[in-house]
């Protein structure tokens, strides 16, 4: 991925930081524009995954909304020039600051949670004079098969209203007169690489969409979510997703009635492959069954690998020595700030320049100031 001029440039640098390849970010939205804007489908960028606002000026101009979490995410897609009804707002403990900053931007839609936010918003809502959109996130106990701390679509999990409350929410609608119920919403998980629980994922939005047509309720917009995965593996041989793929399963699998919008929120599969951690060797230290490359970054600067067993590919950019085993792990004072186990790499020496791949989501953004280190600059290909 890298060449020599870049390498040559990484080397005048401070280590760590992070590097964004834009022209891949580009190629990326091209292919979600080829494949999914232009069937008419609405894609809300993420803004959790990344929001430099480098980042979100090249998601913008592609044409994305914006998909966010908490009122200062919604205030970042503002300062980046999205537009209100261009935003769509989830998460399970929204505050009531967070809902009164929606409001009072006149935000495309509010995903609700639990019946309850249903009640608060509509009051919030009420006292602002304003009538808020509302897409109810449901439960589709759909197994994501993926890691269990970023799967978010089972009855187990903390997220969305259970489809046995749906008589208890039908009750209440016409009580809520502060809101406008404009679609219904789902996401059952991130970094998905098979296809199959989006297959079921259709199939359990279709069955619910027919109780809501059975009460008369028109849905003008489905939000699918996200969580659709990329290499980590092999990013080179896979630097974009297949997108293609992803959203022939929605083509083939989902019931769209008429007039009817249909939505989705991706994150990592857009930037999580333009983005790398580039870190210097330190040390290397000699084990009795490996050898630990002790390196200047940390889980403080990208902490998936700490937090879900994450595996991202290192790559040596600095040495073509006969290729040895090595630990490759971070200066933290926590048995957890490990990258990579049992690797072979090119024989390493203190200098030398590693890349920590496919970091361009839940990376910078997930850095800390743990043990006071600095926080990592962003340099750009651009």
């Amino acid at each position: 991925m890298f060449q020599p001029a870049q390498i040559e440039k990484f080397k005048q640098l401070q280590t760590p930081f992070y590097y964004y390849d834009l022209e891949l970010l580009r190629k990326t939205l091209g292919q979600i524009n080829n494949y999914g804007l232009s069937k008419g489908y609405e894609v809300h960028y993420a803004i959790k995954a990344n929001f430099n606002f480098e980042i979100l000026d090249i998601i913008r101009d592609a044409g994305l909304g914006i998909d966010c979490v908490s009122g200062r995410e919604i205030e970042r897609a503002i300062e980046a020039g999205f537009r209100p009804d261009q935003i769509a707002f989830a998460g399970v403990g929204k505050t009531d600051a967070e809902i009164r900053t929606g409001l009072d931007y006149n935000i495309y839609s509010f995903n609700c949670e639990s019946l309850q936010e249903l009640e608060v918003l509509n009051q919030l809502a009420g006292d602002a004079k304003k009538t808020a959109n509302v897409s109810i996130r449901l439960n589709p106990n759909v197994e994501a098969k993926t890691h269990k701390y970023i799967t978010t679509g089972l009855n187990e999990n903390k997220f969305g209203v259970n489809v046995e409350k749906l008589p208890r929410l039908f009750e209440m609608l016409p009580k809520l007169d502060a809101i406008s119920l404009t679609g219904i919403h789902f996401h059952i998980g991130s970094q998905i690489k098979d296809l199959d629980p989006f297959v079921q994922l259709c199939e359990r939005a279709n069955a619910i969409q027919n109780i809501f047509e059975e009460k008369e309720i028109v849905l003008q917009h489905i939000n699918l979510g996200g969580g659709y995965g990329i290499n980590y593996e092999d990013p080179d041989n896979e630097p974009v997703p297949d997108f293609k793929s992803f959203f022939e399963v929605f083509d083939r699998n989902l019931e769209i009635r008429d007039g009817q919008q249909v939505h989705f929120e991706l994150g990592r599969s857009i930037v999580g492959q333009c983005g790398s951690l580039i870190s210097q060797v330190l040390f290397v230290k000699e084990g009795i069954n490996t050898h630990f490359a002790v390196i200047d970054a940390g889980m403080t600067e990208l902490i998936r690998p700490a937090l879900y067993q994450a595996k991202h590919r290192v790559d040596v950019l600095t040495s073509k020595k006969e290729k040895k085993v090595y630990d490759v792990v971070g200066p933290i004072c926590e048995t957890s700030d490990t990258f990579r186990k049992g690797i072979r790499l090119p024989g390493l020496q203190r200098g030398d320049l590693v890349a920590i791949r496919s970091a361009g989501a839940y990376g910078e953004v997930m850095s800390s100031g743990f043990n006071l280190r600095d926080r990592v600059k962003a340099y750009y290909s651009d």
